[in-house]
């Protein structure tokens, strides 16, 4: 088992450097070439800049029993499919039963903006959403030790 991050835009890095390293759990954070990334610990692949690139990598290293931490719900539904946990930087879990609702609501989304609409602005992170992700992630490592996986 590993933690493999969708990491270009992940407010939630050293969270889960920390946690991993807690649990003897391997990290592999995925960027493109417009960032740079050393944490120390961390196993770090870097792709290039193309549409989905990182996503695409991400996809092709996961194993059944990896930790994806992401933010894009298409890497989620195919995390999910490929019989990986799956969880955002806010703690959300993603499952069978709310992927599809929201794949719905971001197809709804990108409707309303392409038709010149607006949809509601991101809200502006706070330190709950940090404790909220490690939570989750905590569960997930717990619940994953409980299964008789590494770590």
């Amino acid at each position: 088992m590993q933690i493999l991050v969708d990491a270009d835009a992940c407010p939630v890095k050293d969270i889960i450097v920390r946690t991993a390293k807690k649990y003897k759990v391997p990290v592999t954070m995925i960027i493109d070439t417009s960032h740079e990334l050393s944490d120390g610990y961390s196993t770090v692949i870097t792709v290039d800049k193309a549409r989905d690139s990182v996503d695409i990598k991400l996809i092709n290293l996961l194993k059944r029993e990896d930790i994806v931490v992401t933010q894009d719900y298409g890497v989620a539904a195919m995390g999910l499919g490929k019989g990986a946990r799956v969880l955002n930087q806010n703690g959300l879990i993603y499952t069978d039963d709310n992927i599809d609702r929201l794949l719905f609501e971001r197809h709804l989304g990108q409707k309303v903006r392409r038709a010149g609409g607006r949809t509601r602005p991101i809200k502006k992170r706070t330190g709950e959403n940090d404790e909220v992700f490690e939570k989750a992630l905590v569960s997930l490592l717990e619940r994953q030790k409980l299964e008789g996986g590494p770590g």
